[in-house]
């Protein structure tokens, strides 16, 4: 019972902080400058290609917030839906993004009403450390085909400032982190995945760049944090992790989503 109420109250925090940040969440999550757009794209592209976007029929995006990374899958998926917890924020995103091929639902992505192997790729940005991870995996493994593949984005908790923003009380009040928020570190988010039955399991360190790289720098700083990504020990301390793996079995071409 302790554990139901605590989940409760985890899922309306979540719903109540869409609502209070709705009108401003790009900027909140550093997406609206030239260096935070350059980070968007380039996630958006390398969660696109490992999980293979342009080839499978039907792709979920969990957490859409306001869409903005739904508007750079759809120019790559060929049929997508794209869900998150937040009414407000899911509003926001279908007015962002109006695509024939790109559907949006108000659902909790621990429990969806999908149908099983609905699904050929699951894919989301900074949405894993808000939730029971536990509880997501197993949900992805339902919802996926067999040889469906997960590609996540996010924050890397051996990144200096990260552990600080998502362990330090104040600072993370200051930055508007909700409590039960974190990040991973990943070899244990390695460990919990391929727990869950996944195969071809792998977490990658990436991310030097900055929201607030001025605009001047940011072409020098985008080629410097590639550089830094590929330097051994110094790569660990990236400010992202890209989380990737696959449901075992032969992956094959299934009918997309309806609207």
């Amino acid at each position: 019972m302790e554990r139901l109420r605590a989940e409760m109250e985890r899922l309306r925090a979540e719903i109540a902080y869409g609502q209070r940040i709705q009108a401003h969440a790009e900027r909140i999550w550093g997406w609206h400058s030239p260096a935070g757009r350059r980070r968007a794209e380039r996630r958006a592209a390398l969660l696109s290609e490992h999980a293979g976007l342009e080839r499978v029929a039907a792709t979920l995006e969990v957490g859409c917030g306001v869409g903005v990374f739904t508007e750079m899958l759809a120019a790559r998926a060929r049929n997508l839906t794209a869900i998150d917890i937040s009414p407000d924020l899911v509003e926001r995103a279908r007015q962002r993004v109006r695509r024939e091929h790109v559907r949006f639902d108000v659902m909790n992505v621990e429990q969806t009403t999908f149908l099983p192997e609905t699904f050929d790729a699951v894919v989301g940005s900074s949405i894993l450390h808000h939730l029971d991870v536990g509880a997501a995996l197993a949900e992805f493994w339902r919802i996926l085909r067999p040889g469906g593949r997960l590609a996540f984005s996010e924050p890397n908790m051996v990144n200096p400032l990260v552990f600080l923003l998502k362990n330090v009380g104040f600072l993370k009040r200051w930055y508007g982190d909700l409590p039960h928020e974190t990040a991973f570190v990943r070899w244990s988010i390695a460990r919990e995945v391929a727990s869950r039955g996944f195969g071809r399991v792998r977490v990658v360190p990436y991310d030097f760049l900055v929201p607030v790289t001025p605009r001047v720098l940011v072409p020098l700083a985008a080629r410097a944090a590639v550089l830094l990504e590929r330097t051994p020990l110094l790569r660990e301390v990236t400010g992202s992790l890209l989380i990737l793996a696959e449901k075992p079995g032969v992956r094959q071409p299934g009918p997309p989503v309806c609207g």
